[in-house]
């Protein structure tokens, strides 16, 4: 057959086209756009129950879904358009700050009792106001690179820093010793919960031990996704362990909601 350069170029075009038509569609932007699907969903499933119940540890979680998803989107809009200075500081403060800490207040007000989630609560409404205020006016050292995920370590100083370790590393413990004792408690023919208020009959001790195993492993994930994406240095590591992290904890939260035989009428 004979050379055809015409036809090779114009196939060439095609594909150039093809690229420029595709290139905000990456791995990453779907990880987190698929990040805030699943932080809408558990957070309205959430948002449900709290308006129907009014039990203060599901409005805590409701809060928290509200943060991932502003932290998914966050992370969705850098990936698309490109890092800047505002989607890196809104990412910071969501996502590796605030967002763990109201999680953890929903297994503070099961566990703990009213007294303690609301002691807790205000605690965290000044922490995290404190922290908004700290990451949004810390000055930076430099530039915020626009196309790879910014490190905090190489941006700011050590202050909001801090606060990230503190907002990431304590609430997981509280999230995964919290769910770890209550599958225990359940395996062993326990109340589940400590407080009145979230007591109820258990259909399946294994389907509310496996809840609370998978909530406490999704914890887990999502306590690591942001050190393991800073050592790393890969975007698609802090969106994989974003997105499989939420996906956990939401399985978790169904699996355990549905061991009750009142769940629908309860719920």
């Amino acid at each position: 057959m004979p050379h055809r350069p015409d036809t090779e170029l114009r196939a060439g075009a095609r594909n150039v086209a093809s690229g420029i038509a595709f290139a905000g569609v990456t791995s990453n932007t779907a990880l987190a756009a698929a990040s805030v699907i699943v932080s809408v969903a558990f957070g309205l499933s959430t948002l449900d129950r709290w308006l129907r119940r009014r039990r203060p540890h599901e409005l805590a979680w409701t809060v928290a879904m509200c943060l991932f998803a502003v932290a998914a989107a966050s992370l969705w809009w850098a990936e698309s358009r490109g890092w800047s200075e505002a989607s890196f500081r809104v990412f910071f403060a969501v996502g590796a700050v605030i967002n763990v800490p109201w999680l953890a207040l929903g297994t503070v007000y099961l566990l703990g009792g009213p007294r303690a989630g609301r002691i807790t609560s205000r605690v965290l409404l000044v922490f995290s106001g404190f922290a908004v205020g700290v990451v949004s006016v810390a000055p930076m050292r430099g530039e915020v690179p626009s196309d790879v995920l910014p490190k905090g370590r190489d941006l700011f100083g050590v202050l909001p820093r801090v606060l990230a370790t503190v907002g990431s590393a304590l609430p997981a413990l509280v999230i995964f010793v919290g769910a770890a004792w209550s599958a225990w408690r359940v395996l062993r023919g326990s109340t589940p919960a400590v407080t009145t208020s979230a007591k109820r009959q258990v259909g399946s001790a294994k389907m509310l031990a496996a809840g609370n195993v998978l909530i406490a492993l999704g914890a887990a994930t999502l306590s690591a996704s942001g050190s393991l994406a800073g050592r790393l240095g890969e975007d698609t590591a802090f969106a994989v362990t974003l997105l499989t992290g939420i996906t956990v904890l939401f399985a978790g939260f169904l699996v355990a909601s549905n061991s009750s035989p009142s769940h629908h009428r309860s719920a």
